[in-house]
């Protein structure tokens, strides 16, 4: 028995997010099923993260036991024959028998997309959210550094899909930047609330409409009430960018 950790990348628009649901396609569903034309078994997969509906992975890693054979490297290319387009795996290898996907996970990074000008493109749907009002990087970044360290971050947890325990969490980077017509929001930290970052995201768009000020982020935290945050941004701008393990290079 051998436990294996992959990297995918997947463009999430026709995918009811990454875990198996009834009714609904899922990225772990299409994954399985590729896994068991290869394999001839049907493991249980461990995903790093449980993305929403419509959202996107740059990088989203799995890890399942198996007795296969079949070489790293062609594995990759058998799996990638038979994943649809949208789908890709790009790298795999050999880890200890104790790591797992999502509970061996440090930490992770997002990344929100923003197309801000008056026209949309229609190469940028379900890719990017089309905001085309004025956003003032100074003031976003003012507001994003409000993030910045341990928080409880129950203002920016759904209502509908929180579940008892630690509402905590520590973000080590939350920035915006311009380049071109895209903006994005990049946010890191050592785990993430249902919804969090599209929370933080519509929170700050009213910051940047003038509806709040930079510093009410901190006031927002305090309050520990989703109520007192902004909108939930669209799923389509987001993207996992990265997913960091201790001691694991799973690019190799």
């Amino acid at each position: 028995m051998k436990n294996l950790l992959l990297t995918i990348r997947y463009l999430g628009s026709r995918y009811h997010g990454w875990q198996v649901q009834q009714n609904a396609v899922t990225v772990q569903q299409v994954f399985q099923d590729a896994l068991e034309k290869v394999l001839g078994e049907r493991p249980d997969v461990k995903g790093c993260s449980r993305t929403d509906a419509g959202v996107h992975a740059l990088e989203f890693c799995i890890s399942f036991q198996t007795e296969c054979r079949i070489p790293c490297g062609r594995l990759i290319g058998a799996l990638n024959h038979f994943l649809p387009q949208d789908i890709a795996v790009l790298a795999c290898r050999e880890v200890p028998l104790t790591f797992h996907a999502r509970y061996s996970c440090t930490g992770k990074q997002y990344v929100y997309q923003i197309l801000n000008r008056r026209v949309r493109d229609p190469f940028l749907q379900d890719r990017t959210l089309h905001y085309w009002y004025e956003m003032n990087l100074e003031r976003l970044n003012s507001a994003a550094s409000c993030f910045l360290g341990s928080h409880d971050f129950t203002s920016f947890c759904a209502e509908d899909a929180r579940e008892p325990g630690n509402m905590t969490r520590t973000v080590a980077e939350s920035k915006w930047s311009r380049n071109g017509d895209i903006v994005r929001f990049t946010v890191a930290a050592d785990g993430f609330l249902y919804h969090m970052v599209r929370i933080m995201v519509g929170t700050m768009l009213w910051v940047a409409q003038g509806r709040l000020e930079p510093e009410d982020m901190s006031r927002i935290l305090d309050t520990r009430n989703r109520a007192a945050a902004g909108p939930t941004a669209p799923p389509q701008g987001l993207y996992l960018q990265k997913v960091f393990y201790k001691d694991v290079n799973f690019r190799a």
